[in-house]
Parts: structure tokens; sequence; C-alpha cells
């Protein structure tokens, strides 16, 4: 008996590989995929001006990391008590002005470097919907009508909001990916939806975000933009489809959905010598983790030297990849 529809994903035109590098920028959703392909020892970066929603915003930070830009403490504000700045996650605020800069400055350099570099970029689209200040908002040098990242719990009466527009977001969207390939032509472009929800819009408003952002991105590959589309938000809302793979929020997929999304990434994207070793990869991840009741067991101390060898094997079979934590761990626990 059939218990889900069939979701056919078509793989990308090249596989990631162990050997590459993967930079990934949008939601809360582009978290998941960074941290499972981080931890799996994939060389990634993501999220360099921390969580985006919204495709004015993540196309703001690829311009910033395309062009290297260097923020000055005029394109900061001041509210209660804190430096922020409207084009990045409050991860980078702070009570310091120069503190901010410096974290702000640092990862755009990093984001740069690496961007010249990597062979795949995977975009996670959270939202149409956007913010704008108002011109009761006149910090940091912008001015009514200029668009925004983060609120940062400024006044309501700062912002309105609104939706983008497909034709908008196709342009911009479309200028950015055009931009990439001029730095960096070998670059793979991955694009998802993120599958979380924005109830805080309104259901149906919602629903209106992510469709835009659907016809968006059907748009940018009838344009023959060289994208490859990953079907995050159909994995979750048409194959799992059911609140148990919700977070308590109701809004949040939560750890089993995720896991399942990743490892369906893995499979249509990953090449099969990089999926093999994957797995063995999370066997011992797994092993690393653990944290036994009874450390001093003959049969405990067993299983650490075996984990060890296993360690410093994949250390020298694989050089490229980092093993030293798991070494470190199993030599000193044994």
């Amino acid at each position: 008996m059939q218990w889900h529809l069939p979701i056919s994903i078509k793989s990308p035109a090249r596989k990631i590989a162990y050997q590459d590098k993967i930079l990934l920028a949008g939601s809360c959703f582009t978290e998941h995929i960074g941290k499972g392909l981080s931890d799996l020892k994939f060389d990634v970066l993501q999220n360099p001006h921390g969580i985006l929603f919204g495709v004015d915003a993540i196309c703001q930070s690829l311009e910033d990391y395309l062009s290297s830009r260097k923020y000055t403490v005029q394109d900061l504000f001041h509210l209660n008590g804190v430096w922020n700045c409207w084009n990045h996650h409050s991860i980078f605020s702070d009570i310091d002005s120069e503190r901010a800069l410096e974290k702000i400055n640092n990862s755009i350099a990093s984001a740069h470097s690496f961007l010249k570099q990597s062979n795949y970029i995977v975009l996670t689209l959270g939202s149409s919907f956007c913010y704008q200040l108002t011109d009761e908002a006149q910090l940091a040098g912008k001015k009514g009508g200029e668009l925004i990242a983060n609120c940062h719990r400024a006044p309501a009466s700062w912002f309105t909001k609104k939706l983008l527009s497909v034709d908008w977001m196709v342009e911009r969207l479309g200028s950015c990916i055009t931009k990439l390939r001029e730095i960096n032509p070998s670059i793979q472009v991955m694009v998802t939806v993120s599958p979380v929800r924005h109830i805080r819009d309104g259901v149906q408003e919602n629903n209106r975000s992510k469709a835009r952002l659907f016809e968006t991105i059907q748009q940018l590959e009838e344009k023959g933009f060289p994208i490859y589309y990953f079907p995050a938000y159909e994995l979750v809302v048409d194959v799992l489809r059911d609140y148990r793979f919700y977070d308590i929020d109701l809004v949040h997929p939560n750890f089993a959905a995720t896991e399942y999304v990743i490892e369906q990434f893995m499979k249509s994207c990953v090449e099969t010598s990089s999926l093999e070793l994957a797995n063995e990869i999370k066997k011992l991840r797994t092993a690393f983790r653990h944290r036994p009741q009874h450390r001093n067991t003959s049969q405990h101390k067993e299983f650490l030297q075996q984990m060890f060898q296993k360690a410093t094997q994949f250390q020298s079979a694989y050089p490229f990849l980092d093993f030293s934590a798991e070494v470190s761990y199993f030599s000193a626990e044994s």
C-alpha cells in the first residue's frame, strides 16, 4: 500500500564531492542543511550575514560578498544600548560599535574569499515579504522606503511590510546569479524554498508568499539561468505532510523532518563515493558524541581504541578533511 505521494527528485548536473566548497545563505532551514553537511565534514560556510528570510535580504548579502563591501559606523544604528546593522542578523550586534563592525567585515571578507573558490552555493528562500523603513526611522544613512533584512525589535512604526513582485525578485536574483558566475564561472547555484511556515504573516499570506517564490524560480529556469531546484518544501509539506513532523510551534520542521530532508538531499545531490564516505563518517561522529555511563569498563576502552584507529585511518586517507577533534578525543579517552 502506498502511504504518500511519490516525488521525483532530479539530481544536479554535477553532484557534490568532499573536495567541494559549499556556501549556504538564507532562512533558518539553511542552518539545518549546513549543520548536517558540516557535521559530516563537508567544507561549508553558512549564512555569513546570519539568518535571512526575504529574497531582498539574501540578494543584498550576496552583493556584499561579491563586492567585498566594507561597512562603517555610518551603516550602524544604536537602539536599546546595542549597535545594529539593518542588513545583518542580530548575532552581529554588539554594545561596542567597533566590535560589531569587526564581526561584520571579517565575515564578509571570509565570504568573499570562500565564494570565489566555491563549487556550489545553496540559497534557501524563506519569504516574499519585505520590510521598508518609514520616514520615521532616519538612522544609519537609510532613507524612507529602503529595504532592510532585520527589524532588530525596533518600533513597528518604523516599518511598512509588502509583498515583493515576482518580476522584481526574478530581476534581482537573476542579476546576482549573473554576477556570481562572472567571478566564479564554474559555481553551481542550488535553490530551495524553506518549508518553515511564516504564520505571523497569516496562513493565506504565507501561502501567497511561498507561491511567489515558486513562480520566481520557475521564471528564472525558463529564462535559462543555470540553477538547480531541490524540493525541500515539497518533501515536508507534500511527502511528510503531518504535524508530527513539526516542532511544538507547528511552524518549524522538527528533527525527524529535517533529518529526512538532509537524507534526501544527500541521496540526490552527493556523488556515490562521497555518499559512502559520509555514511562511514556519520558512524564515527555518532561514536564521538556518545557519552557512556561506565567509562572504565574493558568493553568501552576497546570501543574507544577501535574508534581511535578508525579516526586516524580517515585522517590518513583523507588529509583534506579534519578529524583532529575525533583523534584527540578517542586518544585521550582510550
